[in-house]
């Protein structure tokens, strides 16, 4: 994965781990692997009442980017 965009947050978790995404957004590792079993961000990153994927982005120096983690998926 290193040379591909990273666009979902199991993809981020494989590539960082959970306890980096969980330290970046200082959640727990469950919160994180929560959001792995769902298969998105939190509804509070959409609402915009968290910015989990914006500190994901900038502790990632952008290699994982805010806009992919909170595309909506059918």
């Amino acid at each position: 994965m290193k040379n591909q965009d990273i666009k979902t947050i199991a993809e981020a978790v494989k590539e960082y781990g959970s306890k980096f995404i969980a330290e970046a957004c200082g959640v727990s590792r469950q919160a994180v692997e929560k959001w792995v079993e769902r298969g998105r961000m939190p509804r509070t990153d959409f609402t915009g009442e968290t910015n989990y994927a914006e500190e994901i982005e900038s502790a990632t120096k952008k290699r994982v980017r805010k806009a992919a983690l909170l595309q909506r998926v059918a």
